[in-house]
C-alpha cells in the first residue's frame, strides 16, 4: 500500500498501516455511519430519544418515589385539617400517572422505531460485507488452485474444497435453513 497524503488511514514510516491503525480507520468509518443515522432524524425524534433515555434512568425512579410519597402524605396527613385536594383513593394522582404513561409510551416507542430502523440498517451491511467476504474466498480458493496447477503441485481431490469454491447462493442457503430448521408452525424442528 503506498503512502497516500489524501489516505485517512495513518501510515508509519515505511508506508505500511499497522492492525491498530486499519482498526481505527475501521472504528472512524463505523461512527461516521452512526452519525449519519443520527443526523437524519428530526428534532421531535431526537426529544424522544432523550426523554426515553432519561426515563430509563434511576434519577427518573427516585423523581418519581419522591413525587408519589409527597402526594401521598400530603393528602393524607394527620396535618391536614380540611377536604384535601386529592383524597384516597388518589383519582387525580392516578389520571396524571396515566397520561404520563401514554406519553413516556409514546416517545419509548418512536426511541424504539429508531432503534430498529438501525439496527436493520447495520444488518444489511453486515449481511452485504459477508457476501462479499465470502466471494472473495471464493476467487481466491478458485486462484490458489490455478497457481497450484500452473506449479504442477498435485492437489488431493477434495471434495469439500470443490463445494467451496462455488459461489455461495444465499437463497439456496435461506431455503436450505428454512427446509431444515423452522417448521411451517414457526417452531423448530428436531
Amino acid at each position: 500500500m503506498k503512502n497516500n497524503p489524501t489516505s485517512k488511514t495513518p501510515q508509519r514510516s515505511n508506508g505500511r498501516s499497522t492492525e491498530n491503525d486499519v482498526a481505527a480507520e475501521n472504528v472512524l468509518r463505523v461512527a461516521r455511519i452512526e452519525r449519519s443515522v443520527t443526523t437524519e432524524h428530526g428534532l421531535g425524534d431526537r426529544i424522544a430519544t432523550l426523554i426515553a433515555a432519561f426515563c430509563g434512568s434511576m434519577a427518573f425512579v427516585w423523581i418519581h418515589l419522591v413525587w408519589f410519597g409527597g402526594w401521598v402524605i400530603y393528602n393524607v396527613g394527620p396535618w391536614v385539617s380540611q377536604p384535601p385536594p386529592d383524597p384516597f383513593p388518589f383519582s387525580f394522582l392516578t389520571l396524571v400517572v396515566s397520561l404520563e404513561a401514554i406519553f413516556l409510551s409514546s416517545f419509548i416507542l418512536i426511541s424504539q422505531g429508531r432503534d430498529a430502523r438501525l439496527a436493520d440498517r447495520r444488518s444489511e451491511l453486515d449481511l452485504q460485507i459477508n457476501m462479499l467476504a465470502e466471494q472473495e474466498s471464493t476467487k481466491t480458493l478458485h486462484l490458489l488452485r490455478q497457481v497450484c496447477e500452473k506449479l504442477g503441485i498435485d492437489l488431493d481431490e477434495d471434495a469439500d474444497i470443490d463445494e467451496l469454491e462455488r459461489a455461495t447462493r444465499p437463497e439456496t442457503v435461506l431455503d436450505l435453513i428454512e427446509r431444515t430448521i423452522e417448521t411451517p408452525g414457526g417452531s423448530r424442528a428436531s
